[in-house]
């Protein structure tokens, strides 16, 4: 059994009022997510959602020619395939797992379900959706306009907030390419520079070892802007949620119940 206020490990469902989450823990899977396994590939239906609780995953667009690049990297603070909820059911990126860890997997139908019975979990789409976008926007001016160093720098840390507490990165500098959209012999040059900068203090076995005060020195701008756009929503989407109308069919669930069954 799922205890709602003190075992939900994902920022949006512990979001929710618990009738509103009791409508999809009965439903809810707990999945290990390995490195480097898609959860989802560009221009495939999406049959599951995914809330993070551990972990990293980042959504990379790929383009016809093979080039890839990062869009955002999603942890416990979001989910993978929840967008699909507003009407399109076919993903636009591939969501690849950099930071092993576990989520919480539903299935679209169970979802959808849940979304038409409850305004809260149909708020909560509307925020991520919100918070998704505004990373997007940011993202987009980053690369245009800040240095490789700097964007690569924004993307470690992006990813170390979501890594469980380690300093050392499992990321491999083909990894890092496809991230940023550059060259190997382009991520080679920029780690020797952040290297020497003792930013990062080692990459031996596919694993990056960062240093974070010297790391958040060399980042753009950008990784604060986005940090604190993203709490600034999903902090006005929770107040929004934890006093929104119950969900329907639902008001007679009390709120310390236990929500259900998370195998």
């Amino acid at each position: 059994m799922m205890d709602h206020a003190t075992r939900v490990g994902n920022l949006l469902l512990a979001a929710l009022p618990p009738a509103d989450f009791a409508l999809l823990a009965p439903h809810l899977r707990k999945v290990v997510i390995e490195r480097d396994s898609v959860l989802v590939r560009s221009g495939d239906r999406i049959e599951h959602l995914f809330f993070p609780l551990r972990g990293a995953i980042a959504d990379i667009t790929e383009l016809p020619n093979g080039q890839t690049v990062a869009t955002a990297i999603i942890g416990h603070e979001g989910a993978v395939g929840l967008t699909s909820s507003l009407g399109a059911s076919v993903s636009p990126t591939t969501a690849v797992v950099r930071i092993p860890g576990t989520a919480l997997q539903i299935s679209r139908a169970q979802f959808l379900a849940a979304q038409h019975r409850s305004p809260a979990i149909a708020s909560m789409v509307q925020v991520f959706t919100m918070s998704l976008l505004a990373q997007l926007q940011q993202v987009a001016a980053c690369n245009a306009l800040h240095s490789v160093e700097a964007r690569l720098a924004r993307w470690l840390l992006h990813i170390h907030d979501r890594a469980n507490g380690g300093d050392l990165l499992p990321l491999t500098q083909e990894t890092l390419s496809e991230l940023l959209g550059v060259r190997r012999t382009t991520v080679t040059h920029v780690v020797s520079t952040m290297r020497a900068s003792r930013a990062l203090k080692s990459n031996r076995r596919g694993q990056l070892e960062i240093d974070r005060p010297r790391l958040e020195a060399l980042a753009c701008e950008c990784y604060q802007i986005m940090n604190r756009e993203i709490d600034r929503i999903v902090s006005r989407g929770a107040i929004g949620l934890a006093h929104g109308a119950p969900a329907r069919g639902a008001s007679h669930l009390p709120g310390s119940r236990r929500a259900g069954t998370c195998s």
